[in-house]
């Protein structure tokens, strides 16, 4: 059950493929509204896309199409581009809004598809503002993460594996999208609304000052493991676990000297060294003084005993570990204690845990993940209650290979 201030009744068509575009129709979904994704009868570019399940099926896809609707329809016919035209147009009090990183023209031309519909609201993702092709891997070379990215003194550039400017574009494709929804319902006239994944990740690097840094002639190295700013990094414990320690804030600063009882060590290497540690600068600053410290302390102590100590002064920190010994944490913060993830039967992979909608509302708890569909598994059924095609018009269709109805 929805709560009132979620999206139920919203209607979305999604075209898509990879990251931002499908993230954008995932998060809409998770809140209520009904997402339609369409691709081809054989799935569409990220229809394989690793990690793959060991029956061949994408993690990747059902981890991106989760609570969505499918219909598999081939948009590279005539037939094709005139269904998913008209569905996009079809009368629907709270539709009429496309969510695509394909190319805007042809059967897609926003002017063609708001000439039928005027009401229509069309978010296009992509690479750059001049509309060529972009992801992370390329977008950050241009912006100089790489260069910021690994161990100090090495000239080598590295990449970061997590796409973050793809997942910043797609939740700001789930803003723009409900801006535009809201004019409409003032105006009655839908837009055309363009987000390019090069804009998104330059405005970020504004908004955190790392644009300003540079016009001032700035040059920014690389820390490795060392929080930029203040203090933080890594430390190997007496049993050999990696563990990240931060002091970000003063109280975290505070906390971390309070626990390894080193406060007073730490004063005293400011005095010598002729800062002050109670600012975050001074800090980084010191950052190395500071970590020869803290690295002695860790190394004579297990992480059976630095964790508990840890959590009872409030200290910042956590354990390096991978997924796998994340899912294995039976305590009450671990992962699988958390009620954000539950388990979902996924067609074909069989039982699979699952993430809900992070947001919480209060009028509605903790909403539980939903499975990805199979591809194709509404095509008959949106056909016939959006376009009112009948089921001899469906089978025609199907036996012509224009569209694909899964059972």
């Amino acid at each position: 059950m929805f709560a009132p201030n979620t999206l139920t009744g919203l209607s979305i068509i999604e075209l898509s493929a990879f990251v931002a575009a499908p993230l954008g129709g995932l998060t809409l979904a998770q809140l209520g509204a009904d997402v339609i994704r369409i691709d081809p009868p054989r799935g569409g570019l990220d229809y394989h896309r690793w990690p793959l399940a060991s029956d061949g099926s994408s993690l990747f896809w059902q981890g991106l199409n989760k609570a969505k609707r499918s219909a598999a329809i081939d948009t590279a016919t005539p037939e094709g581009r005139e269904l998913v035209q008209a569905l996009i147009v079809a009368p629907e009090d709270n539709g009429n809004i496309l969510l695509t990183n394909f190319p805007a023209r042809g059967f897609l031309l926003y002017e063609t598809l708001a000439a039928q519909c005027p009401r229509l609201i069309q978010l296009t993702i992509t690479g750059d503002r001049l509309g060529r092709s972009a992801v992370d891997y390329t977008v950050n070379p241009r912006l100089g993460f790489p260069g910021l990215t690994g161990p100090q003194n090495d000239e080598q550039p590295c990449n970061h594996v997590l796409p973050a400017w793809d997942l910043i574009t797609g939740h700001l494709a789930v803003i723009g999208i409900l801006a535009a929804e809201r004019s409409r319902r003032a105006s009655g006239q839908g837009q055309s609304v363009a987000l390019a994944l090069e804009d998104a990740a330059l405005a970020m690097s504004s908004h955190l000052g790392l644009l300003a840094e540079a016009q001032l002639g700035m040059q920014r190295q690389k820390y490795g493991n060392y929080l930029y700013g203040a203090f933080g990094r890594d430390f190997l414990t007496a049993d050999q676990e990696r563990i990240m320690v931060v002091g970000l804030t003063l109280k975290q600063w505070r906390a971390l000297g309070q626990a390894t009882g080193l406060q007073s060590e730490l004063d005293a290497l400011a005095t010598e060294l002729g800062l002050n540690f109670s600012q975050e600068g001074d800090r980084f600053r010191g950052r190395e003084a500071i970590a020869e410290r803290i690295a002695e302390w860790c190394a004579r102590h297990s992480l059976t005993y630095i964790g508990p100590l840890f959590e009872q002064h409030g200290v910042c920190w956590s354990r390096y570990q991978s997924l796998q010994q994340g899912l294995q944490d039976s305590s009450p913060d671990g992962f699988m204690a958390n009620p954000l993830l539950s388990m979902v039967i996924q067609p074909g992979a069989g039982p699979q845990l699952a993430a809900g909608m992070p947001l919480q509302f209060s009028a509605a708890g903790q909403q539980a993940a939903r499975a990805a569909p199979v591809l194709g598994s509404s095509t008959a059924e949106i056909l016939s209650t959006m376009l009112g095609l009948t089921d001899a018009q469906i089978g025609a269709l199907a036996q012509r290979g224009i569209i694909m109805c899964a059972a």
